[in-house]
C-alpha cells in the first residue's frame, strides 16, 4: 500500500501541500435536476466545511491558503483541490477561468477536481484534456458504493454504468481518476465494502480514498442514526476493514486517505473519530507500518 504522501514525495522530492479550494457550485442532487436534498450524508457546505471562502476568487483563496502554509515551511509546492460540492457543474466558461487561475500559478503542480461521474459532457472532458496538458489534472469522483440498494439509500443518483463510462473517458484523455469509497455505510457488511474496492481497483483507476462514514448534525442520515436505524462504526471494526483492504491495493493505485475528517462541531457520530491524532497513531502503527 502506497499512501499519496511518498508518492508526492517520490515524484516531486518533497512535501506537497493540498489547498481545499470553493469554486461556490452547486450539485445536480440539490438544485432540482436530480434532486433537492442532497446524497444522505452531505451536510449543507457540500462536504468542504475544510474549503476556503466561497465568496473569494480563487486567486484569493489560494493566496490565503499559501500565507498561512509559508508561515511555517518555506519553498512549497501545491495541490490546487477543488472540493465542495460539483466542481465540473457550472457553465464551462466559468469552469476555465477558475481552472485556468489555479493551474497556471507556478507553485501550484496538481489541479484536483471533485465531482460526480454524471457531470462530466464532452465540453468538461475536453476542457479536462486541456489542462492535463499544462499541468497534472486528477478528478476525484464521488462513487462511495458498488451496491445497488445502497446507492438508492443514499441516495446518490446514477448508475454504476455511468462511472463505469466516466473512468473510461477519463482515462482515455490521460487524466488520473481518483475514487471516493465510504466504510460503514448502513446496511453494508464488510464483505460488501470489500467488492467495492475489489470493483474499483479493478475498473483501472489510478488512485482511492477510503472514508469512515460521518454522521453529521442536520443531514437526513442524522435523523436515521437517531431513530436507531443503523450503527456508526467502532474504532476496531474500522482497523479491522483496513487491515484487509491493505492486502487487497496494489502500489500503483495510490491511497489518498484512510480515514476522513469529520467538522467537531457537525459530529455526531462515531465520536472516536473526533481524537484525530489517536487514530491516525494507530493506523500508522497497525496499517502503514
Amino acid at each position: 500500500m502506497k499512501t499519496v504522501s511518498e508518492y508526492l514525495k517520490e515524484k516531486y522530492g518533497q512535501k506537497v501541500y493540498k489547498i481545499a479550494l470553493s469554486a461556490n457550485v452547486s450539485c445536480p442532487n440539490r438544485d432540482g435536476t436530480i434532486g433537492t436534498r442532497g446524497c444522505i450524508f452531505c451536510s449543507e457546505g457540500g462536504s468542504g466545511e475544510f474549503a476556503a471562502d466561497k465568496n473569494k476568487k480563487i486567486k484569493e483563496q489560494i493566496d490565503d491558503a499559501k500565507g498561512l502554509i509559508k508561515s511555517k515551511v518555506n519553498n512549497c509546492l501545491y495541490i490546487a483541490y477543488f472540493q465542495s460540492f460539483t466542481n465540473t457543474y457550472a457553465p464551462i466558461d466559468y469552469l476555465r477561468k477558475i481552472f485556468y487561475e489555479a493551474i497556471n500559478q507556478e507553485d501550484i503542480v496538481i489541479l484536483s477536481i471533485a465531482t460526480r461521474p454524471d457531470c462530466l459532457s464532452q465540453e468538461v472532458l475536453e476542457l479536462l484534456e486541456e489542462l492535463r496538458k499544462i499541468k497534472p489534472v486528477w478528478v476525484e469522483l464521488g462513487l462511495q458504493t458498488i451496491h445497488e440498494k445502497t446507492a438508492n439509500y443514499i441516495r446518490r443518483g446514477y448508475s454504476l454504468e455511468i462511472y463505469d463510462r466516466a473512468v473510461i473517458e477519463l482515462k482515455k484523455r490521460g487524466i488520473e481518476v481518483i475514487v471516493h469509497v465510504i466504510l460503514g455505510l448502513p446496511g453494508e457488511t464488510q464483505e460488501e465494502m470489500i467488492e467495492t474496492v475489489k470493483y474499483v481497483i479493478n475498473s483501472g483507476i489510478n488512485g482511492i480514498k477510503l472514508q469512515l462514514l460521518h454522521v453529521l448534525r442536520g443531514t437526513d442520515l442524522a435523523k436515521d442514526y437517531e431513530l436507531g436505524k443503523f450503527k456508526a462504526l467502532e474504532l476496531d471494526e474500522y482497523i479491522k476493514i483496513l487491515k484487509v483492504l491493505k492486502d487487497l491495493i496494489p502500489d500503483e493505485v495510490i491511497v489518498h486517505r484512510l480515514t476522513g475528517d469529520g467538522p467537531k462541531k457537525l459530529l455526531i457520530a462515531p465520536k472516536w473519530s473526533e481524537n484525530k491524532k489517536k487514530v491516525l497513531n494507530i493506523i500508522n502503527k497497525e496499517i502503514l507500518t
